[in-house]
């Protein structure tokens, strides 16, 4: 396969910078310098860390005067929240955007569907390997190996992460396959960064920038250096100022010679809440701590029962990742069964320990002890840090795919999904068997399907593939699949049904619910009865034994 290092775009050496104090400008003024066809990189996670005002400015500006228009649009966590149109969906109208190369999309409803009607190029990188890119491009370095994406749509063999038609016809290559001392490995191409549009807390006189209200450190620093390394321009957006010389040199996260224009934001509570829900809250940012009690337990549902099935694959002293959805519903099990202080629990983001948020607050989490910027946590997950992971499944085949990131025109992406999953020891995929309309009584110690979802979640073959089975195989890790109503396993012979719910008919409401012939296992046994109970299910001990 082509090597594609050789082709990557190079810095404008003949650009001088002065590393001179930046200008304090409002959101309108910043947004003036960026011009028709940039690449602007966004940091951001969900609700945490976006520039809303200076987003808010550049949709204006456009609406008004069709300018700057024609961008490629980079980021690699979703930053809206599906309903309205802010965050990065701001950029969700024709001719705003040429391209977006992201690491996910599918939180930005209307950009998502434009992307899906072919309306502007769309690349879906894995979401730590695309932040490392910009650290890498910081660096003048000119691509980035790994295995991360072998085997999935990221694979130029399975796609090269190219979205849609009007990405394969006319968009460049980003990926390409090498092979170093017998190993295969994916390769992947930097790029020139126009504008980096970063936020933190505090910008002194000189531009440096603090983070202290923030309840995550994102890439504020890489997509920074990436800018100017590139020839670009950096705008922040802050909270407040103060004068030179009165912070704290270590609580600086960009320095000012990276910064050229800051925006202290005209109105906190409406562009630079902490989170989409949470103004601000101390035992985010590690200010406080708040009482582990406080944090509510799950009710009883059919996402309960998946997340304490898994949950009950725990071990004490283990690192445990979990994904957004059904899957960081295991940090609320985890503490009602008081397990929570026996595992330390992560998010990509760059969160450590403490109790995961959940909803459109994912990314932060109550009580962390420790949060370290985000190319750094996907260090550590790429380095194998998670013995276990948690993530969503929406699509299972036979094979042991799994696809979270396209469904026929519906694109989603893969956030850090594919790191994640390729680089842990052990690994429990949730989701239920179908969906659209799936109804069940939970009662009596088990669960009855009562009426039956209008898709079936189990297809002979993805249609987008987000984790290979195969690869998995070859890596020798462990994978369960957990359902509503029953277990499966990745096994040499293929998948295999291994638990059944009490209350489920084997042949009604699992066989008939597989598009494929499955295995199923010879000492098939029934899903633990406490995991449908109301009550906690007093799991501690037995999960404290697996460490003795």
């Amino acid at each position: 396969m082509q090597n594609l290092c050789s082709s990557t775009a190079k810095s404008d050496m003949g650009v001088m910078r002065t590393m001179g104090k930046p200008k304090f400008v409002t959101a309108a003024e910043a947004v003036s310098h960026i011009k028709r066809g940039d690449t602007v990189a966004i940091s951001g996670f969900i609700g945490m860390g976006h520039a809303e005002e200076i987003t808010y400015e550049l949709e204006r500006r456009f609406l008004e005067t069709k300018a700057p228009g024609d961008l490629t649009v980079v980021w690699g966590s979703s930053q809206s929240n599906t309903k309205d149109r802010i965050g990065c969906d701001r950029f969700s109208y024709p001719g705003f955007v040429k391209r977006a190369i992201v690491g996910h999309i599918g939180m930005q409803y209307h950009l998502s569907e434009m992307a899906a009607n072919n309306e502007f190029e769309a690349y879906n990188i894995p979401m730590g390997v695309l932040i490392h890119m910009l650290r890498a491009r910081g660096g003048n370095k000119p691509c980035i190996t790994t295995p991360v994406g072998l085997g999935t749509f990221a694979d130029p063999r399975e796609g090269g992460g190219k979205l849609n038609q009007r990405t394969v016809e006319n968009g460049p290559d980003y990926v390409s396959v090498v092979e170093m001392d017998g190993k295969e490995y994916l390769q992947y191409r930097t790029f020139d960064v126009n504008v980096a549009i970063i936020r933190g807390t505090t910008a002194d006189t000189h531009g440096n920038i603090t983070m202290e209200h923030e309840g995550i450190l994102l890439e504020t620093l890489e997509y920074a250096a990436a800018a100017r390394a590139s020839g670009g321009i950096v705008i922040c957006q802050v909270e407040r100022t103060c004068q030179t010389n009165t912070m704290n040199p270590q609580d600086v996260r960009v320095p000012g010679i990276l910064v050229d224009y800051v925006v202290q934001t005209s109105d906190v509570e409406k562009f630079h809440k902490q989170t989409y829900n949470i103004s601000y809250n101390g035992a985010l940012s590690g200010e406080i701590k708040i009482p582990v009690d406080s944090v509510p337990p799950l009710e009883m549902s059919v996402r309960k029962i998946m997340a304490r099935r898994a949950a009950m694959e725990l071990v004490p002293g283990s690192v445990v990742d979990l994904g957004m959805g059904v899957p960081d519903g295991v940090s609320n099990v985890a503490v009602e069964e008081g397990l929570d202080s026996e595992l330390m629990m992560l998010v990509e983001c760059g969160v450590i320990g403490g109790s995961p948020c959940s909803g459109f607050d994912f990314g932060c989490a109550y009580n962390p002890e420790a949060m370290i910027p985000q190319p750094a946590q996907f260090d550590l997950l790429d380095g194998g840090i998670v013995d276990l992971a948690v993530l969503s499944m929406a699509e299972l085949d036979q094979y042991g795919n799994v696809n979270v990131s396209k469904f026929g025109p519906r694109i989603y992406g893969a956030g850090g999904f594919i790191n994640i999953a390729q680089n842990c020891k052990t690994l429990v995929f949730v989701g239920t068997m179908t969906t659209g309309g799936l109804k069940a009584e939970i009662r009596d110690g088990g669960i009855q399907i009562t009426q039956e979802g209008r898709s079936k979640k189990m297809v002979p073959l993805v249609g987008h593939k987000t984790f290979s089975g195969q690869q998995a195989q070859k890596m020798g890790q462990k994978v369960l699949y957990v359902t509503e109503r029953a277990v499966f396993e990745m096994r040499e012979e293929g998948l295999t049904l291994i638990e059944i719910a009490p209350g489920v008919d084997l042949d009604r409401d699992i066989l008939k619910q597989v598009d494929f012939t499955l295995n199923i296992a010879e000492d098939l046994r029934l899903m633990d009865q406490r995991i449908f109970r109301t009550e906690p299910m007093g799991i501690y001990d037995e999960i404290m034994a697996k460490g003795e």
